[in-house]
């Protein structure tokens, strides 16, 4: 397959997409608490959200400031603890309008996201890809100086089935797989602290020695991570087992 060529990266160090080719597993939240853990080693972060018609980062973070544009490109607002971030919920003037876009606009969003932004000195920049393999996604994987690809699952057959056609697009663009995150493997019961497989046993043993990938490990389904999203206030979250499996997979990586 012949690529088109890649953007600069302009001073980003490291530059990682998170995707899964499915939706509803939760990669917009495991892409947030990646910044999350990689802030709190003191590093200079940045979040694009490549989803363009379904945004979820401006709400986790509670971010509403309308990005700053001058001669030089756009400036992407802060969140409270200094993560940069992008996303088209901060360029519309109601966030439950509607992006009702074909294909190439999508792919065109993506790109001037990453071109158009002053991102600045950053240790690393996440990318927030959208569900699927098509347009905004795949300009997202071609144009984007990519130096990983963390595919993000769940425990359901059904998702790994689906999101083995992310990891595959990945080996065709030439972009490494990073690892496998498995999120919402359990619920832990709030009584007895005990752990229920809400979504029945995992996969994703068979999945990552299918890829020959590195397995990061497994994430809760945490109701107080989903109030604290629906809250804007995902930075308070705390919960110190999510944290060392996200600090022990970014390590080499950062």
């Amino acid at each position: 397959m012949t690529l088109p060529p890649k953007s600069d990266k302009k001073g980003i160090k490291r530059i990682y997409a998170v995707g899964s080719g499915k939706g509803g597993v939760g990669k917009s939240s495991v892409t947030s608490l990646l910044a999350l853990a990689a802030s709190r080693r003191g590093m200079k972060v940045g979040i694009l959200d490549a989803d363009i018609t379904g945004p979820s980062i401006p709400t986790f973070f509670g971010l509403k400031t309308f990005p700053f544009g001058n001669a030089d490109g756009i400036e992407p607002p802060a969140t409270r603890t200094g993560i940069r971030a992008i996303s088209m919920n901060l360029l519309l003037d109601d966030p439950a309008k509607p992006v009702i876009w074909r294909g190439p606009l999508l792919g065109s969003a993506v790109t001037q996201f990453f071109n158009d932004v002053q991102w600045g000195e950053l240790d690393v920049l996440f990318v927030d890809l959208p569900p699927g393999t098509a347009d905004a996604v795949l300009t997202a994987m071609q144009t984007i100086p990519l130096d990983g690809f963390l595919l993000v699952t769940s425990p359901q057959e059904l998702a790994s089935l689906v999101v083995r056609k992310a990891a595959k697009m990945a080996e065709m663009l030439d972009i490494p797989l990073v690892g496998v995150l498995e999120n919402m493997s359990e619920i832990r019961c709030p009584h007895c602290g005990g752990s229920i497989e809400l979504f029945g046993g995992s996969h994703s043993a068979a999945l990552t020695s299918d890829l020959k990938a590195p397995f990061w490990g497994s994430l809760p389904l945490d109701p107080r991570l989903a109030e604290l999203g629906d809250a804007g206030r995902i930075e308070e979250y705390d919960d110190s087992a999510v944290f060392s499996v996200l600090e022990k997979g970014l390590e080499g990586l950062l």
